[in-house]
């Protein structure tokens, strides 16, 4: 097993890499700023696509990180382009917070506030404070958390609203996505506030953090979780009544070990017991309901009409490469660090783009990629892939330390 943990730990490192070439030498916007928002399968710029808050801002996170990790200033170089852009182009100036869209020129496009773009907004200004210790990226951080917390929190009910408009007031139609469905809370922007808030923490010890932390717990532990079948429940009401009957594989297993970081980072041990042995369930659950024979995460399934979605998207097999290692080290149990390394076998014989660099978006139960969804766009971020290789690399190292 040190043998294979070794070649694994080397595979990381050198897909990292090679994904970060991917975004330097392909994303930069020369001519307008930035970077480009949208590029397709084929890896054909769309050169007047509009650009997005949650990109920009997991390119902030990615090369902030990756800086954080190898110490070279080319990627500082690239956090700082993204630095930069996200101050001087999405940051709201008179009302504060992160707007949701610009266009190719870094002109506002649209002007909500979506509460999951605050949260990548802090996740990437923290982690560019840590590189840099720009005191000016840490009040940027910290002015999105207070927003979050003025104008997105439920007083009565706990958790936080979806979105609001450019002045912060309600909205109706607060969804995230055009696939989303139309309702005041989902599992999704919580898992991407409790995220942010517990990298925000690594840089700023301040209380009310820490006790949002834990109340974020909660909600996760008292209403997201159903604990019936070890799922996320989707989405809700403002009194937290399920609206949803959907199964997310991959924010089940994301879900595992960032709850489990968030309870680690503020020291509430009693609440990691609690955080961990649900961690345990929620991993046996999508690894025996919604993992395939080659290794990799199935992407959701429809409850009522029991409708599999097998598609393998990019972002699930991510996720599941660190959701299973840290089930090994809650456990101790070797198969999940098997489980590890065959989604990781997966996505290198499925996923990995050996023309263009980069993932696919996903592919099918044939293996055969989809060649509609983009190679680089709104949602199509380096985050998830790149945070897989530095979270497994570091974790496999101290997993060798205590071997």
């Amino acid at each position: 097993m040190e043998k294979k943990l070794q070649l694994f730990k080397t595979e990381l490192n050198h897909e990292l890499i090679s994904i970060l070439n991917y975004w330097i030498d392909n994303t930069v916007d020369h001519k307008f700023g930035g970077f480009y928002g949208k590029i397709d399968h084929f890896n054909r710029v769309i050169p007047k696509a509009p650009k997005g808050a949650v990109l920009n801002s997991r390119i902030l996170w990615t090369f902030s990180a990756a800086f954080n990790h190898f110490k070279k200033e080319k990627y500082l170089d690239i956090a700082t382009q993204a630095f930069e852009y996200s101050k001087g182009h999405f940051y709201d100036e008179k009302n504060g917070g992160l707007i949701w869209e610009v266009d190719y020129l870094g002109k506002p496009l649209n002007t909500r506030k979506q509460i999951y773009a605050q949260g990548f907004g802090i996740y990437g200004f923290s982690e560019y404070y840590k590189a840099t210790g720009n005191q000016e990226s840490l009040d940027l951080a910290t002015s999105l958390f207070d927003k979050i917390e003025t104008h997105s929190y439920d007083i009565e009910y706990g958790g936080y609203i979806e979105a609001l408009d450019k002045e912060w007031n309600h909205l109706y139609d607060m969804r995230l996505s055009d696939k989303d469905a139309n309702f005041p809370k989902s599992m999704n922007t919580h898992l991407h506030v409790l995220e942010p808030y517990t990298n925000l923490y690594r840089v700023w010890e301040n209380e009310m953090l820490a006790e949002k932390i834990q109340a974020l717990i909660r909600v996760f532990l008292d209403h997201i979780i159903d604990t019936d079948t070890f799922h996320f429940n989707l989405f809700f009401e403002h009194d937290w009544e399920v609206k949803s009957r959907i199964v997310s594989y991959g924010h089940d297993i994301e879900g595992t070990w960032l709850l489990t970081e968030a309870a680690e980072i503020i020291g509430d041990i009693g609440l990691l017991r609690e955080v961990q042995e649900i961690a345990l369930k929620m991993t046996e659950a999508t690894l025996h309901e919604g993992t395939d024979g080659d290794g990799a995460i199935f992407y959701e399934k429809n409850i009522e009409t029991n409708h599999l979605d097998t598609d393998k998207h990019w972002w699930p097999q991510a996720e599941a490469v660190i959701g299973f290692i840290n089930a090994y080290q809650i456990s101790g149990d070797q198969k999940y660090l098997q489980k590890s390394m065959d989604v990781w076998q997966f996505i290198n014989d499925n996923l990995f783009d050996p023309i263009h660099g980069e993932w696919f978006w996903s592919v099918n139960m044939d293996g055969v990629p989809n060649e509609k969804e983009d190679k680089a766009g709104f949602w199509k971020c380096p985050y998830h892939n790149t945070r897989a290789c530095i979270e497994g690399i570091e974790r496999l190292l101290l997993i060798n330390q205590k071997t």
